[in-house]
């Protein structure tokens, strides 16, 4: 049951890290048009969610609310903790150690 637990776990992050990564990617297109954005909450939900590492990707690659403060502090901070408590999933429940 655990191991099948992991393989969900997995997937559900891969997925979420997409989807974080492209919502960065979209916004900063709708910006350069002038359409109507993705708000910054649902770009910091999707974040919490488990997508942080994906929005710090989008960040860097699509030079992407790189001159927000809260984002250069906060989205990082994020991927860090989610990082860690995917570790120490691993570790503990996944028996790596």
């Amino acid at each position: 049951m655990e191991f099948k637990l992991g393989y969900f776990i997995l997937a559900y992050f891969a997925i979420i890290t997409i989807v974080a990564f492209a919502l960065m990617g979209i916004d900063k297109h709708k910006a350069k048009k002038g359409a109507y954005r993705i708000s910054e909450a649902s770009l910091f939900i999707t974040a919490l969610l488990g997508g942080s590492i994906g929005s710090v990707a989008g960040m860097l690659v699509f030079h992407h609310k790189t001159q927000h403060w809260y984002f250069q502090a906060f989205m990082p901070l994020i991927a860090c903790l989610q990082m860690v408590g995917l570790l120490t999933f691993a570790i503990y429940k996944m028996g790596w150690l």
